[in-house]
């Protein structure tokens, strides 16, 4: 066996010796060329010597744990320790190349969950691996696209903490995921939803949730004092979800743009007005059990509602309204395109949903109907048509009028 050595560039503009190994002069000769090139090139050599896994666990407690939120954590916990830490945890992060990833993803992508992981012993009744069936239950394009941008995420840091040169998770492509496809609610069936949440406790919130497209969250962590009834409009400046570390409580909106101000249409002002008498009664019915939490929408002893149980209530008022099964969210998505309908420009729509990028809004919620299709076609077929007897414009006598073209 042959041995180079040389000295290239390492972390924090220093040098370091490094040695590289190979079955003929030539071979080795080569391997170090390739690494003085990169050098040359002004990459630091790679420092990281400990295996992905190691990396990781660092990445998540010391890094992740700081910049993202609880909940985004502990999905990002759950990816690390399901996922990558058996598939690729053994590999050195400074080896790690592009293909054992996609090697890996593509594994991943044939995979029955329920045989690599032993989900099926855990079941009270086996119906995959333990009877001898497999039922061929592989992951979603969407939970690998999940895994890989957590990948990127840590190998990212990594690169700006100068342990590896580059993010081979980056030279790995997945394809875009094909998003679920939905029908939102048409006006018809949003009236009829309407309808039927009239008398519910919760009406209000249903009022509001179609009239205004906010978030779960965002409806539950609703307080009076962000409401201005008199001037008609809401301050979004909380949302109210479960983590595991504290329970139910109030965090900051999902980003910057989220945190706004949103005029309320009259139907919501009166059906708010309704809803604080309403709570005003079951404060004095409740007396000394009330929990004054100050929200708007509250269980009936004045304590903030879980967003399951909010669930629960729309699913009930779904069956009520003989409506097709729906998320909650996706009344957010109807209400954008309702509003799209309506002619209301996408900037306008963004600044009421809160998102950050009008593209957001464009891509993922303004839902554009058959109708609206229909209408835009008419239009053009309109436009069109009006090129076959369209007038020559008179001109100043030195050349002669336009024609119009004539199309077929």
């Amino acid at each position: 066996r042959w041995e180079a050595a040389g000295y290239v560039l390492a972390p924090g503009n220093t040098r370091k010796r490094i040695r590289v190994y190979g079955t003929t002069r030539k071979e080795a000769l080569a391997k170090l060329t390739e690494k003085i090139a990169t050098s040359n090139r002004g990459v630091p050599a790679p420092s990281a010597q400990g295996s992905l896994a190691a990396y990781l666990t660092y990445w998540l407690q010391n890094v992740a744990v700081h910049q993202l939120r609880e909940n985004t954590h502990t999905r990002y916990t759950a990816c690390v320790n399901q996922y990558l830490v058996p598939g690729l945890g053994k590999k050195k992060l400074a080896k790690l190349t592009a293909k054992d990833i996609r090697t890996w993803l593509n594994q991943l992508r044939i995979t029955c969950q329920c045989c690599a992981r032993g989900l099926d012993t855990s079941r009270p009744e086996p119906r995959c691996c333990a009877v001898g069936t497999c039922c061929a239950k592989s992951l979603s394009p969407l939970t690998l696209a999940y895994i890989h941008s957590v990948l990127k995420s840590a190998l990212e840091h990594a690169v700006r903490e100068e342990e590896i040169p580059r993010n081979v998770a980056r030279n790995v492509r997945t394809g875009t995921p094909r998003s679920r496809r939905f029908e939102p609610l048409t006006a018809d069936e949003a009236r009829q939803l309407l309808t039927a949440a009239n008398g519910h406790r919760l009406c209000a919130l249903f009022d509001l949730a179609l009239h205004t497209g906010l978030r779960k969250g965002e409806l539950l962590g609703l307080c009076w004092e962000d409401l201005d009834l008199t001037g008609g409009t809401a301050s979004i400046r909380r949302t109210l979800q479960r983590t595991n570390s504290s329970g139910l409580t109030a965090l900051p909106t999902k980003t910057k743009s989220s945190e706004r101000r949103i005029a309320l249409p009259t139907s919501c002002l009166r059906s708010l007005e309704q809803h604080r008498s309403r709570q005003l009664q079951e404060r004095e019915a409740a007396g000394t059990g009330w929990k004054d939490s100050g929200y708007v929408f509250t269980r009936p002893d004045g304590a903030p509602i879980e967003g399951s149980t909010l669930t629960r209530h729309f699913n009930t008022l779904l069956r009520q309204a003989r409506l097709r099964r729906i998320r909650f969210h996706d009344l957010r998505h109807s209400t954008a395109t309702l509003l799209l309908e309506q002619g209301v420009e996408l900037v306008v729509i963004k600044e009421l949903l809160g998102h950050a990028h009008i593209g957001v809004t464009a891509t993922v919620y303004a839902h554009v109907r058959l109708r609206l299709q229909r209408d835009a076609i008419d239009a053009l077929g309109t436009v069109l048509g009006t090129l076959e007897i369209t007038k020559a414009v008179d001109s100043d006598g030195d050349e002669p009028a336009p024609c119009p073209t004539l199309i077929r």
